[in-house]
């Protein structure tokens, strides 16, 4: 990458009664839950929209870039580090089992 960036493994449950961040598999890839169905690339959109939100970065600033039509992908996040990528993944779990408590 010649800019700035981070990449996330990501798992997308797509057509979901709600969005959010679900939490981490045993292999590391975060969950994500999306109400959009894997139709013309409406899913896709939706994770970008939902991480965007939650990371605190802009919507343009994410983009998938490995799995389009998959349930797995890779996501990039231009302008975040590694370690704050992580580190603001991490207190959006924390605040997404806090709403559901």
């Amino acid at each position: 990458m010649t800019a700035r960036g981070a990449s996330l493994e990501v798992r997308v449950q797509p057509g979901a009664r709600s969005a959010g961040l679900v939490g981490r598999d045993a292999d590391g890839v975060l969950k994500v839950r999306v109400r959009e169905q894997a139709r013309e690339g409406r899913a896709n959109d939706a994770v970008i929209a939902l991480l965007a939100e939650r990371l605190g970065v802009p919507r343009g600033a994410v983009r998938v870039v490995r799995g389009a039509g998959s349930r797995n992908k890779r996501i990039e996040v231009r302008g975040i580090e590694p370690e704050t990528l992580e580190a603001r993944v991490g207190a959006a779990l924390a605040n997404a089992s806090g709403e559901a408590s």
